[in-house]
């Protein structure tokens, strides 16, 4: 009996011991995976990102328009000036005839036979059939300038003044819409940036809407600054909202693109609503950044310090990038025209030296663009 008894204990030991011992290899195993979470989580804990994964979304613009502003050339052109376009991926270019006004004074002079060749009726008409011929659309932009005053100041004190100035401007645009027609542009833009004139004197443009209709059969548009085209209110009458888009963004040298994502986004609400409440759909007639620190800023401002602001071909490729895949999503923006083309680039008289230009010719830029404009 007494042998029965100690081995029953002895049984009991080893179970109760084999109980201890699964019990310590369990809390083994749950210190040892406390460990590894931890060790896991000090890893991951990494300092906050200063920059952004953001890659380039080729195919995004394909049923947009992809435009780029064309630089009248001083001469006829020597070779094809649209090929380098082709091959970029640009599918339409806006032509610019200027014609000059004096501050403050009604008058508008064309050339008739001076200035740049490219101004010229003879350049525009070369320059539209060189695009024509390698199947991109054309949008006529004629442009008023003078050296000591933005068109957007011009500002007359009597209604004399202004019925000047808008018989010569009426003259002025029937000119290019016969010849926009007798072309078969595709697209004509009645103005830029004349805003007092827009805002004060709608009746005026409602009017010449109509006579421009009567000799000329495409498509219209007007293009205001990007602070006024909200008040713009004959939009019932063109076929496209257009907007010179230079809205200021960030203040940084080079932000990243997805901050001017961030930073585009109040701005997208508004003109979604804005396009919907017209019913018309936006197209930014002009858009574009110099190749400076700072370029998403206040375009104007950085203008003007252009020769003292270091150098940014980064900065430019970020804030044309975000503007292209932020727009480009949107089904009421119809495209835009990058500001600015140089048919000759290598002798071209732009604005100040190429490396600080709105040209993305040899730049960053150049190169996302030929990612983004890839169908």
């Amino acid at each position: 009996m007494r042998y029965l008894i100690l081995v029953g204990l002895f049984l009991i030991g080893l179970t109760l011991g084999a109980l201890n011992s699964k019990k310590s290899k369990t809390e083994v195993v749950e210190v040892t995976k406390a460990v590894e979470v931890k060790e896991t989580l000090e890893v991951v804990d990494l300092p906050v990102q200063t920059a952004c994964d953001a890659p380039v979304q080729s195919g995004l613009l394909r049923d947009k328009m992809k435009g780029m502003s064309f630089v009248a050339p001083p001469n006829p052109f020597k070779k094809d000036p649209i090929d380098p376009l082709h091959k970029l991926g640009v599918d339409c270019i806006a032509v610019l005839p200027y014609a000059y006004f004096k501050k403050n004074e009604p008058t508008i002079h064309s050339f008739s036979g001076g200035g740049w060749w490219g101004e010229r009726i003879e350049g525009v008409c070369k320059t539209v059939e060189h695009a024509h011929e390698n199947g991109m659309k054309v949008l006529l932009k004629p442009q008023l300038w003078t050296h000591d005053q933005w068109i957007g100041d011009l500002d007359f004190k009597n209604d004399k003044g202004w019925k000047a100035f808008e018989k010569n401007y009426t003259r002025f645009m029937l000119k290019w819409a016969t010849i926009a027609d007798s072309m078969e542009i595709d697209m004509l833009c009645i103005g830029t940036e004349i805003r007092h004139s827009t805002e004060d004197r709608p009746k005026y443009w409602r009017g010449l809407i109509k006579a421009i209709r009567k000799v000329y059969k495409g498509k219209l548009t007007y293009a205001p600054n990007w602070d006024d085209y909200n008040k713009v209110t004959f939009w019932d009458e063109l076929d496209y909202i257009g907007i010179d888009a230079y809205f200021p963004l960030s203040s940084e040298e080079t932000p990243t693109v997805c901050a001017l994502k961030e930073a585009w986004q109040p701005t997208l609400k508004e003109l979604k609503a804005y396009s919907e409440v017209w019913e018309k759909p936006i197209l930014f007639t002009e858009f574009g950044y110099l190749s400076l620190d700072g370029c998403a800023g206040k375009t104007w401002e950085l203008e003007k310090a252009r020769k003292s602001v270091g150098i940014n071909q980064q900065g430019q490729a970020n804030a044309v990038q975000a503007l292209l895949e932020v727009f480009g999503a949107e089904d009421w923006w119809a495209g835009g025209f990058l500001w600015k083309w140089y048919p000759n680039y290598s002798s071209a008289m732009g604005e100040g030296q190429h490396a600080r230009d709105y040209t993305p010719q040899g730049k960053l830029a150049e190169e996302m663009l030929q990612k983004m404009f890839s169908d």
